[in-house]
């Protein structure tokens, strides 16, 4: 996620990617269905909660204070234990709350459940960050939304995808994310475009008040150690435009964890950070 007029890195989401031996990589699409379906679901949020706790930890260590966001599952959400997972996690890593985002998308967000509203009552209480991500394909009840302890919503990509479409379709998009941004700034949010590919899109979220933007104008999936050199070379030579660097970083995303160096004896990177 990128700051939308200065284009300065300001977080990280953990995405998951499966490197099968014999399949290649398989989609999340593909793989998390599967998941829920079979029980293991569980297993994998508690992973990732541990993992990316620890990533952040060691981008820290490297001098990168960025937020770091993880997608909470509609099961999660229902678990009582999710906000005691996510206290030790960052109490193991030495992580404040505040600089962790726990992104709920629109349709487990509105659940009207005492176990869904007890959870959000209690990321609340714990200081987490939390985000409403794929808003404006889901039902959304604006008395509730109102209620929620969120810090931001994220605009879903199909209706960024269409900012850049001539015609009824593009005006359609854009008189929507209009509406999204002045709703949400008046309740107090953030606002995240994610799914930004073209300068276009990017121009008119600018135009409109967005204030994150993710996609891959900016940045392609990658992993930990690719992260760091990105994060680092973008603090040094700020673009006067959208980032870009050579397709070859990105093209061999490996999903397997790959260890952080140690932090270099050189100063961290400079710049700030939210």
């Amino acid at each position: 996620k990128v700051d939308a007029h200065s284009l300065q890195i300001t977080a990280a989401e953990a995405l998951l990617r499966w490197h099968h031996p014999q399949r290649g990589m398989v989609s999340p699409t593909l793989f998390i269905p599967l998941a829920e379906r079979h029980g293991l679901i569980g297993a994998i949020g508690n992973w990732v909660i541990d993992d990316a706790t620890r990533q952040a930890a060691a981008w820290r260590a490297l001098g990168l204070r960025m937020r770091v966001a993880i997608n909470i599952s509609a099961y999660q959400m229902r678990q009582d234990d999710l906000v005691d997972r996510l206290q030790a996690a960052l109490a193991r890593h030495q992580l404040q709350p505040g600089r962790f985002t726990c992104e709920i998308t629109e349709s487990v967000a509105m659940e009207d459940t005492q176990v869904t509203q007890r959870s959000f009552e209690r990321l609340r209480r714990a200081g987490l960050h939390v985000s409403i991500d794929d808003f404006g394909v889901g039902q959304a009840s604006l008395s509730y939304l109102r209620r929620l302890p969120a810090a931001e919503l994220k605009i879903d990509a199909s209706f960024v995808h269409d900012l850049g479409v001539t015609g009824a379709g593009g005006n359609d998009a854009r008189a929507i994310v209009d509406a999204v941004v002045k709703l949400a700034h008046a309740l107090g949010l953030r606002v995240v475009a994610e799914g930004v590919e073209t300068e276009r899109q990017r121009d008119l979220l600018v135009q409109l008040g967005c204030d994150e933007l993710q996609g891959f104008l900016f940045a392609k999936p990658m992993n930990a150690v690719q992260l760091a050199v990105w994060a680092q070379l973008a603090d040094e030579r700020p673009p006067p435009q959208a980032v870009h660097f050579r397709d070859s970083l990105f093209l061999d995303t490996q999903p397997a964890e790959i260890a952080p160096p140690e932090a270099p004896a050189a100063p961290p990177p400079r710049g700030r950070r939210q």
